[in-house]
């Protein structure tokens, strides 16, 4: 796929001005990243929702408004990014004037059917140890074994040298 250059300007100014929801997306079969501009209407809040797989991270463009997180509330205004991490529930609303916001994630894989010789769980054997999966400033646990930070806070994650585990 070649490289994708469009002007931010010309989406919204293209768009009807009345048009919500996504207004632009990222399209060609063969790309890694889905990247898609959202407009929300005046008030407007979308419905608290978990994203299992995949972290999302938020950039304001015009307007304003919230976004809600477990954890709490954090005000979104032009210029800001937000980082969201996979597994938070997470909702987004929009403040008085609007809210338009790029979103970009990893893109999702494609359906597959696997047999069930693959899927078959095998018993026995030591479970794995997780300690160095486990962020020891929130205490979250990393999905990814190969994970170096906290998709949380982004605190570095121990590491397991030699059967040891280290910090």
């Amino acid at each position: 796929m070649p490289g994708v250059h469009v002007s931010l300007a010309d989406v919204l100014g293209g768009a009807d001005p009345s048009a919500t929801g996504a207004l632009w997306r990222l399209e060609g079969a063969a790309r890694q990243l889905d990247a898609n501009v959202i407009r929300r209407p005046p008030g407007s809040r979308g419905t608290p929702h978990v994203e299992p797989d995949l972290d999302v991270l938020v950039v304001v463009v015009e307007g304003g408004g919230t976004l809600h997180r477990a954890g709490g509330d954090a005000e979104l205004t032009a210029g800001n990014l937000a980082f969201v991490p996979r597994g938070e529930q997470r909702a987004i609303s929009a403040g008085p004037d609007g809210l338009v916001y790029v979103t970009a994630h990893r893109r999702r894989p494609g359906m597959t059917i696997a047999n069930a010789a693959a899927r078959a769980v095998t018993e026995g054997g030591e479970a794995p140890c997780l300690l160095p999966r486990v962020c020891q400033e929130c205490g979250r646990v990393s999905e990814d074994s190969t994970a170096l930070y906290c998709g949380r806070c982004g605190t570095r994650l121990p590491t397991q040298t030699s059967g040891r585990h280290q910090g």
